[in-house]
């Protein structure tokens, strides 16, 4: 079953995954057109019975600053690394019951850091505490990777998985890197999605 619709703006480029019943009101209030659904399902209520979307395309067109930015969240920022602490590298499932993921800021905020993308990381709640407000070079720690602020597309891949229908839209508009990125990042992740990703 499909868990999101992917949404398109009028010129086909890709925007961003919806839910299920926010894709339907859009269609329904006609302000997108189904452009592709899952063959031989529908959504029926008593008086209609609508395709069920997979990708869905806004009619009017809606102007998207050139550098999309997505809010910081944990749900996105667990996803863009992977559901591992960026110190130890336990994954959730690693962790201990009263041990947990958690937002860490590189650079403190009581030290001037921002609550940016380029800024947080994932940490398990033991490295957090260890952490504290200090700097990495001041206590000894290394990051697994750096932080960098990731494209929408690579967030609704990790979070949701986009079915190959999905990802031909992808591969239209941004080409066939991104979509072989998205193939390595679920072959990296098992295939398979983490607890806090399913319960989306």
């Amino acid at each position: 079953m499909t868990v999101g619709c992917l949404a398109l703006n009028a010129s086909f480029e890709p925007l961003t995954m919806v839910p299920l019943k926010r894709a339907l009101r859009l269609v329904i209030d006609g302000k997108a057109e189904i452009v592709e659904s899952d063959r031989g399902k529908a959504v029926r209520s008593e008086r209609m019975a609508v395709p069920r979307p997979v990708v869905i395309r806004l009619r009017k067109f809606v102007h998207v600053p050139r550098r999309f930015r997505r809010q910081v969240t944990n749900t996105f920022l667990f996803a863009r690394d992977g559901y591992r602490c960026q110190y130890c590298g336990r994954a959730s499932y690693e962790l201990r019951p009263r041990e947990s993921l958690t937002r860490d800021h590189v650079i403190p905020i009581s030290r001037g850091g921002l609550n940016v993308w380029t800024n947080v990381v994932t940490a398990c709640s033991p490295c957090n505490t260890r952490k504290a407000d200090h700097l990495l070079t001041e206590i000894g720690m290394h990051l697994a990777h750096p932080p960098v602020e990731p494209h929408f597309v690579h967030l609704s891949w990790a979070v949701r998985r986009l079915t190959p229908t999905q990802a031909r839209y992808i591969k239209l508009f941004y080409g066939g890197d991104v979509v072989r990125q998205l193939e390595a990042m679920e072959r990296r992740h098992g295939g398979a999605l983490p607890p806090e990703a399913q319960a989306l």
